[in-house]
């Protein structure tokens, strides 16, 4: 029961530049423990966001680029964490992209969208864009493809953790 509480954040080091993370690691502690160990691991270095959809949110984390790829730290998908107190609310929310129920695994988005209620209670919030929004707007502004790809890559170069115990 320590006085200070652990914040975790993470800097995404992309080719648009930095956009800064908050984990929510108390909420939601499998995901943010399978992106803190993958981010550690160097499994985001050099890979792209694939799916860009204006006014709604941009998705990465898949190694192989497809869509179809990643896995979580423990090779198997897991549970979603689903929390009331955490609702698509607000753009530059971080959440695990699934196949459906409890397949979570390496993949996550951002949203752009204010407000995606749709969203809630299917896919896990484990973060928050807590600077980086200039570089999400550039994110955002990259033309795609008919399916959504970005026609400019739009990788990430690496990530850096740092672990701040005097954060709010």
């Amino acid at each position: 029961d320590s006085l200070i509480d652990l914040t975790m954040s993470v800097t995404l080091h992309t080719s648009l530049g930095d956009l800064k993370v908050e984990l929510f690691c108390e909420l939601t502690p499998r995901a943010a423990e399978n992106f803190l160990a993958l981010c550690a691991s160097g499994y985001y270095d050099n890979t792209i966001f694939h799916r860009n959809i204006r006014d709604f949110m941009i998705q990465g984390g898949d190694p192989t680029g497809t869509g179809k790829g990643g896995k979580s730290m423990w090779e198997v998908p897991f549970e979603d964490e689903l929390n009331d107190s955490l609702k698509h609310n607000r753009r530059g929310l971080m959440s695990m992209a699934n196949k459906g129920p409890n397949t979570n695994g390496s993949q996550f988005f951002f949203t752009y969208a204010k407000k995606a209620t749709h969203l809630d209670g299917k896919y896990t919030i484990f973060g928050k864009l807590i600077a980086g929004f200039e570089t999400l707007d550039a994110m955002e502004k990259v033309p795609v493809d008919a399916k959504d790809r970005p026609l400019k890559e739009i990788k990430i170069n690496r990530v850096t953790i740092r672990a701040n115990p005097l954060a709010d």
